[in-house]
C-alpha cells in the first residue's frame, strides 16, 4: 500500500479501505501535526486538530478532487481551516477595532508612563497600521481582531469575496513588509 499515490489511498478511504486509511493517515500524520503545532504553538492543542483533520479527510475523502490541487494540499488546508477555528476559540476576548488601530499612540487620558510602556509594548504598529489604505486597515482589523472569515468581512462591508480577501491580503504583505523594513532598521 505505500507505494500508491496519495489519491489513490483518498480512493480507497472514499470505499472504506481501512488499510488505505492506515497509510494515509502515516504518511501525512506528522507533517498535519506540524502545521497544527507551527499555528498554535501549543502541542496539545494542535494534537486535537491534526486528529480532527485526519478523520474529516477520511470522512470526506469521496469529495477530493484531484484536478482542484494534490491529497496534500486538500489536507494541509482542511488543517490549516481547524487550526484557525482552534486559534478563535481560543481568542479570551475581541478587541475593539478603533482600540487596535490606537495601539501605541500617546493618549489624554493615560499618565506619560502607561503611554510609554503601550509604546514599547507595540512599536511601529500604529505607523504601519496608519500606511495602509483605510479599506485595507479595516478589512485587517476585521480579520484579525476579530477573527472574521474573509466571507463574513465580505457581508459585513458589503464588498464582493474576492476584494474582501484581496484587501485583507494586500493588507497582510504591505504590514509585513513595513515591519520587516521598521526591525531591519532597529
Amino acid at each position: 500500500m505505500s507505494e500508491l499515490s496519495d489519491e489513490a489511498l483518498l480512493a480507497g478511504m472514499a470505499v472504506g479501505d481501512e488499510t488505505a486509511a492506515v497509510t494515509f493517515v502515516r504518511r501525512y500524520q506528522r507533517r498535519v501535526y506540524g502545521l497544527a503545532v507551527s499555528m498554535l504553538g501549543d502541542a496539545h492543542a494542535a494534537e486535537d486538530v491534526a486528529q480532527e483533520a485526519l478523520v474529516r479527510a477520511w470522512r470526506h475523502a469521496q469529495v477530493f478532487d484531484s484536478r482542484r490541487g494534490s491529497a496534500a494540499t486538500w489536507v494541509l488546508a482542511i488543517t490549516r481551516n481547524l487550526a484557525i477555528d482552534a486559534m478563535r476559540v481560543r481568542r479570551s476576548t475581541p478587541m475593539d477595532p478603533a482600540r487596535f488601530l490606537t495601539l501605541g499612540s500617546v493618549s489624554q487620558d493615560e499618565s506619560p508612563e502607561e503611554a510609554a510602556e503601550a509604546l514599547d509594548r507595540h512599536p511601529g504598529i500604529r505607523a504601519a497600521l496608519a500606511g495602509l489604505p483605510p479599506e485595507q486597515r479595516r478589512a485587517l482589523v476585521l480579520a484579525v481582531v476579530y477573527g472574521l472569515t474573509a466571507a463574513d468581512v465580505s457581508e459585513r462591508e458589503s464588498i464582493p469575496l474576492g476584494t474582501a480577501k484581496t484587501r485583507i491580503r494586500a493588507a497582510l504583505q504591505k504590514l509585513r513588509t513595513t515591519m520587516d523594513v521598521t526591525v531591519s532598521r532597529s
